[in-house]
């Protein structure tokens, strides 16, 4: 009777499933980790002006490196073209850093219409890698040195941010309106209520011993996408404050920002005008697959 009782335990069932769920979890872990480790380590190194002069060898104008400091941040940029000309101002995604821009900055037709400048936003590239930043409000305070030295030049301001460059770019809008000129925002992450519930991963990957095994560009990600929930709710009451033209360019099959997140921009913002860019079969990698609309946005965005 012991025997049959033991076997037949519903106790004992519930401990195997549990048991196999934990055993899904930890392997989904560990293939994730050998991925970013992989991933990671192709995607981000130091880059010199040695790197960059080679990267663009054969080019007329090659971008120039740069470093400032704000709040006790390093905050690392690339710049190029003429500075008479508007200002471009391009904001990666999560994770990334100012090379995602590549194309764009070698784009000769591009740069005879206006400077381009890419940054590495906190925790990524070379702007203290590693070490990300929860607080939208923050990073936007720490890009606004690069606006403000050319806005009081006199220089068109257009502000593009691709995944969680889009709400960067919002924010800066909202905190410093008188800077900036022109937005687009390229498949954006702003809506609180379409951001994926994946607290039940990303917060193990906040503490020891799981965060000191990840990449460091992995793990700066994994902070800033914890609290971006957070972060957009701060944002909502703000929307009204944003008076900039608006670009938004979103594809209808990007399985990692929901294409919902254009409808809320038109919503919300509500003191601007605001031109959607829907493009039904396009992804989320907008940057490298259709950077054409991103090239005829800036192209609108000057006139």
């Amino acid at each position: 009777m012991d025997e049959f009782f033991l076997l037949n335990n519903p106790y004992n069932s519930l401990k195997k499933v549990i048991y196999k769920i934990l055993k899904k979890i930890g392997i989904g872990y560990l293939i994730l980790l050998c991925f970013t480790q992989f991933f990671y380590s192709c995607l981000n190194s130091k880059t010199g002006q040695q790197i960059i002069d080679k990267k663009f060898e054969g080019f007329k104008l090659i971008p120039q490196k740069h470093e400032y400091q704000v709040n006790g941040r390093n905050i690392n940029y690339v710049e190029v073209g003429n500075d008479f000309l508007p200002v471009v101002v391009f904001i990666h995604g999560s994770p990334g850093d100012w090379s995602a821009w590549d194309g764009f900055l070698k784009d000769t037709n591009l740069l005879k219409k206006v400077k381009l400048i890419a940054v590495d936003r906190a925790g990524f590239g070379d702007s203290d890698f590693g070490n990300g930043e929860k607080s939208l409000k923050k990073q936007a305070l720490y890009l606004q040195p690069i606006v403000d030295y050319y806005k009081k030049k006199g220089n068109k301001i257009i502000l593009i941010g691709h995944s969680l460059g889009g709400p960067v770019i919002c924010r800066m809008a909202m905190d410093y309106p008188q800077l900036i000129d022109r937005l687009i925002i390229v498949a954006g992450s702003i809506s609180p209520e379409l951001e994926p519930n994946e607290k039940w991963f990303r917060i193990p990957f906040e503490f020891m011993p799981i965060n000191v095994l990840l990449p460091k560009g992995i793990r700066a990600s994994n902070t800033e996408i914890l609290y971006l929930k957070k972060e957009l709710e701060l944002m909502k009451p703000l929307y009204k404050s944003i008076t900039q033209p608006t670009i938004v360019i979103q594809g209808g099959k990007d399985v990692l920002v929901h294409p919902g997140n254009a409808d809320f921009a038109k919503k919300m913002i509500v003191n601007a005008s605001v031109e959607l860019v829907l493009v039904p079969k396009m992804n989320h990698f907008v940057p490298w697959s259709n950077p054409e609309l991103i090239k005829n946005a800036i192209l609108k965005s000057i006139l």
